[in-house]
């Protein structure tokens, strides 16, 4: 498998409402932290994510984190 584009070196701080989403694990959406489609022809598939109640989160934007979707300070090594 090849390689996650780093979309930035910065988590991506969102104050989100509950829903679901899906977070982007190629870096190539333009729809960052978020799934465009972008992925198609990828060995990647985004990440579904379900928050169950209004919170701040910090989505991974190096696409590096061994918690992903979310930021675990892996891009501080890239």
């Amino acid at each position: 498998m090849e390689n996650p584009v780093i979309a930035q070196k910065a988590p991506c701080v969102k104050d989100m409402a509950a829903g679901t989403y899906y977070w982007c694990a190629c870096g190539r959406s333009k729809s960052q932290p978020f799934c465009d489609g972008s992925h198609k022809g990828t060995g990647f598939t985004p990440k579904k994510v379900e928050i169950t109640e209004t919170r701040k989160v910090a989505w991974c934007g190096c696409k590096h984190s061994a918690n992903a979707p979310f930021c675990d300070g892996s891009h501080a090594r890239l």
